[in-house]
């Protein structure tokens, strides 16, 4: 039985019926602009989405939500998703991580009970924490029995497999253009989740602002077809 493989490929499958296809995370305003434009631009912005702002945003607070998990930290994990909404500037992508999260745990919430993660639930539906989608990931993950490595592995697969799909349609690129890019992601992927075993709490937030500044912008496009 491998179980946890199982729960993995469920956790972190991205057709899971979250929301998720609804967000571009700033990919739209990129397109609009004319920078992500063919394959070896959109390859260029998932590599750095992944490698300098998930990596020090989303799987740094997933990674240290997770290792709270373990030890039954609530503090910290009241810590962490504070920070998440301190880090998150553009108002779209916090919108973003809250409603994701929240569709993650009702989901998850009657598949994997625990201590931790009852607690986190309550503390959203009081309004006392904001419920982001990094934080549920990481504290189901470490639920359901799934080694952190492999969570991380699947967590920036999730990612990848995401803004490879939007710049599909967005760009647009062929379903062949968009595997090729994420099977060349893979060697990434591996390195991002080793280095995000042991993340540095004072580098969270160290992302490019360009991202942001997009996001932002993202807002007042005059037409969108992503939330974010």
């Amino acid at each position: 039985m491998n179980n946890a493989l199982l729960s993995l490929l469920q956790l972190g499958d991205p057709a899971l019926p979250i929301g998720g296809y609804a967000h571009s995370a700033g990919l739209e305003t990129y397109v609009q602009k004319g920078i992500v434009k063919d394959k070896e631009s959109a390859k260029e912005f998932i590599v750095q989405m992944l490698s300098q702002n998930l990596h020090y945003t989303d799987a740094a607070l997933f990674s240290l939500a997770y290792d709270a998990a373990i030890n039954n930290s609530f503090k910290t994990i009241e810590e962490l998703d504070r920070l998440c909404t301190a880090v998150k500037l553009p108002k779209e992508m916090r919108m973003a991580s809250k409603k994701l999260g929240w569709r993650l745990i009702k989901i998850f919430q009657s598949l994997c009970e625990t201590d931790i993660t009852g607690k986190y639930i309550q503390s959203i539906v009081q309004e006392d924490l904001t419920g982001h989608y990094c934080i549920a990931f990481g504290l189901f993950a470490q639920g359901l029995g799934i080694s952190k490595s492999d969570a991380l592995t699947g967590f920036y697969y999730n990612a990848a497999a995401g803004f490879v799909t939007n710049c599909v349609k967005l760009v647009p690129l062929s379903q062949q253009h968009g595997q090729e890019i994420l099977f060349s992601l893979q060697d990434l992927i591996n390195e991002l989740a080793a280095k995000s075993m042991e993340p540095d709490k004072e580098l969270i937030g160290l992302c490019c602002s360009g991202f942001d500044i997009r996001s932002m912008q993202h807002e007042r496009l005059y037409s969108r077809l992503y939330m974010s």
